[in-house]
């Protein structure tokens, strides 16, 4: 099951998440990685809140796909609908 990323609380360091860079905005390309540092202080955020992935990529969360502890930690590029 997949969990929209708008609460700050539902995210964490070490959470495989899928994020949109700011560069893929307008294609709605999505990037999977695992969560390093959140950047958004605000406890709500409508368009996701912004992280840092281990990768020291930056962009907002737009799924949560599961804790990267029992994970592979892979990360790439997935394709999504450019209307998110």
């Amino acid at each position: 099951m997949q969990v929209i990323g708008q609460r700050r609380t539902d995210i964490r360091p070490g959470l495989r998440v899928e994020i949109v860079l700011k560069k893929d905005q307008r294609s709605g390309k999505r990037t999977v990685g695992v969560v390093k540092d959140i950047l958004t202080s605000s406890a709500y955020h409508p368009h996701g809140i912004k992280v840092r992935l281990e990768d020291g990529q930056i962009g907002r969360v737009k799924a949560i796909m599961s804790d990267a502890a029992g994970d592979d930690k892979e990360q790439g590029v997935v394709t999504g609908d450019a209307g998110i």
